[in-house]
């Protein structure tokens, strides 16, 4: 009998009935209160009046009238370039030992601060989600099993002052002691800069590991699977992981992944989402009758939801001045969202360039539906990355074929523009067909699509290529593996220049 695994089970199971979850409008008022008091000395919280704020009588208001909403050009132009310089009690209280640099695809080089609260926060989001495994069913003994994190290095760029890397790197270099012994593959492998090494050498001690649950980005999991199962020459990864039961995804949808990576297995996994950023962790999936994710409401993140409109938004995906900005209380179910946050890393009412929407207020539950820069609006299309995930899955199903990635530009032909699209897949079909059949779902799905299509869109074009392509300039232009995400919207000119890029490959 799995003794300490049933142990393990039965002590999540007497914490998730001996807890509840919080009241979402008292435990929003209660993380902005305590984030305004502890950060009302520093050179931000004395600009802008935390403590005047902390004694109105309406505090949300009161904050939401005083400091106004940034992206991250703004925070790190006014705020946070100071931090690099070495400088303390800027946005937040004391220094700054890490920096994360995003790994996102709406910049190339942005540097979060990641401070010592906000990796408490995480850890203590990762525990939420450890309980939440009491909904799961899972057998006793699926506790006393390894878990494979893969993610970006340990091994951190030493800076003067501070350590630098991507966010999933820094939480698995500040792992407690006591989970060392079930992380693979370890903290010498993890430290492995280069992609194709890492891989080789998890395939190659793959065997000697008890692997029970994996996570991180769908495309890099399924490229390590793919290698672990080449190498041992085997039929399934369930030939030398047999216990492997749960996967925990993120960073991406996984449903465009699910039909491949389902090839790699012997029987179907558990798949659970989670919402890790570089700003923090902000959500998790809890319930396993769906594939929303539970806000995380009680752990030093606050939440603000501005309505997904041109009212709202300008022309470069920013959010506007004179904005509408709702509360986690006022905000509905079913509408699309630019997400706002206030962190314990010193983010204050920070354009995070996620859209999301609520599925279930009463449980705070959310989709995440596109990126705020990933919004094809350019002729009046009006597409959201949600939108093109759910057409491209059934652009699978009608195909028969796994699309893995993909990415679209409004471009210029002939003076007049046209949607091109290129599709990272298995196999090559006729791409005259797929843009006439992508097109239509498209029209069906999203009237403004339809519309523009009558007038100045004046045509869409497909190329499916390879997705090995898609990996190849990933590793040229951005960097392989890790968290590292394809864009799914790019501008004409870096469209333009993918699609040479990719041209010339054989």
């Amino acid at each position: 009998m799995a003794v300490i695994g049933e142990f393990i089970r039965k002590a999540i199971d007497v914490y998730g009935f001996i807890t509840s979850e919080p009241d979402p409008a008292k435990a929003q008022l209660t993380v902005l209160q305590n984030l305004l008091d502890k950060a009302k000395l520093t050179a931000f919280g004395k600009k802008y009046r935390f403590s005047e704020i902390l004694n109105s009588a309406d505090c949300i208001d009161a904050f939401q009238q005083a400091v106004p909403v940034h992206d991250y050009d703004k925070m790190y132009d006014d705020w946070w370039h100071y931090l690099l310089e070495g400088h303390q009690n800027v946005t937040w209280p004391g220094g700054q030992q890490y920096f994360a640099l995003s790994s996102g695809t709406t910049s190339n080089s942005k540097s979060i601060p990641v401070t010592d609260d906000m990796l408490d926060t995480i850890r203590k989001s990762g525990m939420q989600q450890v309980m939440s495994l009491k909904n799961f069913d899972l057998p006793a003994d699926f506790f006393e099993k390894q878990i494979m994190m893969l993610g970006s290095s340990v091994s951190l760029i030493e800076k003067d002052d501070h350590q630098e890397g991507e966010i999933s790197g820094i939480s698995a270099a500040n792992i407690p002691a006591w989970f060392r012994a079930f992380y693979k593959p370890g903290v010498e492998i993890a430290s492995i800069t280069n992609w194709d090494e890492k891989v080789r050498k998890i395939a190659q001690e793959a065997p000697g590991w008890d692997i029970g649950s994996l996570s991180g980005i769908p495309s890099w999991v399924e490229m390590m699977l793919k290698e672990v199962i080449s190498y041992n020459r085997l039929n399934t990864i369930h030939d030398i992981w047999p216990n492997l039961q749960v996967y925990t995804t993120g960073g991406v949808a996984f449903e465009p992944y699910r039909k491949s990576f389902e090839k790699l297995l012997a029987r179907p996994l558990t798949y659970i989402d989670t919402y890790l950023t570089s700003e923090g962790y902000l959500a998790t999936q809890k319930r396993p009758d769906t594939s929303s994710l539970a806000l995380i409401l009680d752990n030093g993140i606050f939440f603000e939801f501005v309505p997904f409109s041109d009212a709202n938004l300008d022309e470069d995906g920013r959010v506007k001045p004179d904005a509408e900005v709702l509360t986690l209380e006022k905000a509905e179910e079913n509408t699309e969202y630019v997400l706002l946050i206030s962190t314990v890393s010193g983010a204050w009412r920070y354009m995070i360039g996620d859209t999301v929407m609520l599925t279930d207020k009463p449980r705070s539950e959310i989709k995440i539906t596109g990126r705020t820069k990933h919004f094809l609006n350019v002729v009046g299309e009006q597409l959201s990355v949600f939108q093109m995930n759910q057409a491209m899955q059934k652009m699978q199903n009608r195909f028969d074929i796994e699309i893995k990635e993909f990415v679209v530009a409004a471009i210029r032909k002939n003076g007049e523009y046209i949607n091109k699209w290129f599709i990272g897949s298995n196999r090559t079909i006729d791409d005259q067909a797929f843009a006439a059949l992508l097109d239509s779902e498209l029209c069906d799905a999203n009237k403004n699509y339809k519309v523009a299509r009558s007038k100045s869109l004046k045509g869409v074009e497909a190329e499916v290529i390879p997705v090995e392509k898609f990996y190849r300039w990933s590793e040229e232009y951005k960097k392989l593996g890790g968290q590292t995400k394809i864009p799914r919207v790019m501008k004409e000119d870096d469209f333009l220049e993918f699609e040479q890029y990719v041209s010339g490959l054989s």
